[in-house]
Parts: structure tokens; sequence; C-alpha cells
């Protein structure tokens, strides 16, 4: 009488497959998730570099004058072609928008720093603030750039303090 075991697997062996690879995967996925999010960070980072760079350039054919609109960088696509999208990774979406200073006389010199928006700030008005900044936000000064964003990133650090 011939066997009749043929060369597959049994339900148990495919079971235990399945578990190793679920393990694996419960694993891999948080991780792969933290990648994401720090890509996100390294190319909102990336973007304000490229702002802050275009606004150099801007500053010296201008014979030491910032412009008082940022988005001017992006007109004619002298010094960007567009402006870049800061990306405040898993607080707030994906914006190209540009928060000034000026006109916020409601809110005063802390306006710029309380503003949680995950959106550019430019710092152009250097009459606004005659007071000091608020408690644990550095002094801006004319030209400036950051993130709007006072959440931390995966390392810790304040978005705003970049």
């Amino acid at each position: 009488m011939a066997s009749r075991r043929g060369w597959g697997f049994t339900l148990i062996e495919l079971m235990i497959v399945v578990a190793i690879i679920g393990i694996l995967a419960a694993i891999a996925v948080p991780k792969f998730a933290d990648l994401v999010r720090k890509s996100r960070e390294g190319q909102s980072k990336g973007n304000l570099g490229a702002l802050r760079s275009a606004l150099s350039i801007y500053y010296a054919d201008m014979e030491g004058n910032y412009p008082y609109d940022l988005n001017s960088l992006s007109t004619g696509g002298k010094y960007l072609s567009a402006i870049p999208a800061a990306r405040a990774s898993g607080y707030h979406a994906e914006s190209a928008v540009i928060k000034h200073n000026w006109g916020i006389q409601a809110l005063g010199c802390s306006g710029p720093y309380l503003w949680d928006s995950g959106q550019w700030i430019y710092w152009n008005d250097p009459g606004t603030c005659v007071w000091p900044p608020p408690a644990g936000y550095a002094a801006r000064n004319l030209g400036e750039v950051w993130v709007g964003c006072t959440h931390t990133d995966t390392k810790g650090t304040q978005w705003t303090s970049y």
C-alpha cells in the first residue's frame, strides 16, 4: 500500500508561519510609521533651510533689505519656484501659507509666538514688538522665518526653535 502523504504543509505548520509573520509585522509597522514621521520632519527642516537660503540671497541682492512679504521670493522664480510646505507631522496639515507678524495689533508682540497653525511665520516688521517675548520663547529678529508649531518633534525639540 502506497503512502498518501503529499509534499504539502500541515495546518499546524501554516499556522506557525502565519503567527511568526504576524509578530514580525506587529514589530515593524510602528517602526515604519515612526520613520515616515521622521522623514516628514526632515523634509520640513529642509524646506525651512531652503526658505532661509532664498531669503539670504534676496537680502544680498537687495543690498541689506528683507522682503516685506515672503511670498515675493517665489515671484518670477528667481529665488524659489514656489513656497515649500511646512510639515509639522502628526500635529498640523501640510501648509505653504506664510503668516507675517504685521497686522496683529490685537495680539501684540506675543501673537506670532502663540500661533500654533503649522504654517510658516515670517518676522518682517521690526517695530511691532516693543516688549520681551513670552517666557520660553526666543526673541525674533527682522527677516527670520520659522515653523509655527508649539509641539515637539520626535527628538523632543519644539518646532518653533528651528
